[in-house]
């Protein structure tokens, strides 16, 4: 098998990464800041309501292709994975690289291993992007331990979020001795320069080993039970009621340990008419992003929530966010002051959407 790129060919770039490690965050930062590339995605949520998707959207425009309700590395296989990319690879679309984002729970060297077997004729394999929550890392890796050979798999390392940590270097140099010749960048708010995108693939001896060696390794333990998403349950809310602030935050505020990731929008009806709340949940982290509501008068002003845990009772938490629906009509001055106490300062909000 030839990975030798044709002229014709488009780089397909896998950006994995645990739950809530920034890759949305690092995929909208590289779409605004390409520098005249244009970049195609395929993205891949865990959950019903495609979240992420939702999030990239408008910087894609019709340049994206959306696939929700589980993990890309066990939904389809190679042949369908290329008709997918098919869209994106066409010429008259006009695109230079490919990014799939995988959802936070995939197992990389699955969709790796798909690229590589991969038989459409106008992409090639352009590497692995594993992005590193630096303030999760020590937790993940204890409760994950195959994280370490998704980071021996990958050719550019993120280390994001390196703002929350105190010792940074000591994140760094741990990332370091796990990866195996792979570029390690450090990262805050995602913001990487574009190029590592396209510097980041591996070379052919490098592509040869790993379809040779790391990436047929798991075929023999047959099925698909050791992946991270195999221990892991999803549960997706809709409500086109508002919520209550104060009942949704008692609903945060004690969120059981296993529900380790929250995302979505939650609409706080009379409580700010003109704003949804994006939320970001990871651990005991959490962060409301308010977002003015579009301009369509006919848009549908939904609360759309996804729940990542493991342990979890759906039937409890879909009834626990039932019960934050709220039938006022009239706002409570006082009510957003515990939503608004996890809403970043307007001067950090800008300087991280920049």
């Amino acid at each position: 098998m030839s990975q030798s790129r044709t002229p014709q060919q488009i780089p397909v770039v896998v950006l994995a990464g645990f739950l809530g490690s920034g890759k949305t965050t690092l995929l909208n930062h590289l779409l605004h800041r390409s520098g005249g590339s244009r970049i195609g995605a395929v993205v891949n949520d865990f959950g019903a309501i495609e979240i992420d998707a939702m999030a990239v959207a408008g910087a894609l425009g019709d340049s994206t292709v959306s696939l929700g309700n589980g993990c890309l590395c066990c939904a389809v296989d190679a042949s369908e994975l290329d008709v997918y990319l098919e869209r994106l690879a066409r010429p008259a679309a006009g695109i230079d690289v490919i990014v799939i984002e995988a959802s936070g729970l995939a197992e990389p060297q699955e969709l790796v291993r798909m690229l590589l077997a991969s038989e459409h004729p106008g992409i090639v394999y352009g590497g692995l992007v594993e992005v590193v929550d630096a303030a999760e890392f020590d937790d993940t890796r204890a409760k994950h331990p195959e994280i370490d050979r998704h980071l021996a798999l990958a050719d550019l390392v993120v280390v994001n979020k390196l703002d929350r940590v105190p010792d940074a270097d000591r994140v760094l140099g741990l990332v370091r001795s796990l990866t195996d010749r792979a570029a390690v960048v450090p990262a805050v708010h995602g913001r990487i320069d574009p190029e590592f995108l396209f510097d980041c693939r591996p070379s052919e001896e490098r592509v040869g080993q790993l379809s040779f060696d790391d990436l047929h390794r798991p075929a023999d333990h047959g099925g698909h039970a050791d992946h991270l998403h195999a221990a892991y349950d999803s549960v997706s809310f809709v409500s086109d009621v508002p919520l209550d602030p104060r009942r949704t935050m008692a609903f945060l505020d004690s969120r059981p340990e296993g529900l380790y990731r929250i995302k979505g929008y939650v609409d706080f009806g009379p409580h700010d008419p003109a704003n949804r709340y994006a939320v970001h949940a990871v651990g005991r982290f959490l962060r409301f992003y308010p977002e003015p509501w579009g301009r369509e008068p006919a848009e549908a002003r939904l609360t759309q929530l996804v729940l990542i845990g493991t342990d979890t009772d759906a039937t409890a938490l879909t009834g626990e966010l039932e019960a934050c629906r709220t039938s006022a009509r009239q706002a409570d001055d006082h009510a957003m002051w515990g939503v608004l106490r996890y809403v970043q300062d307007p001067e950090a909000q800008t300087s991280e959407n920049t």
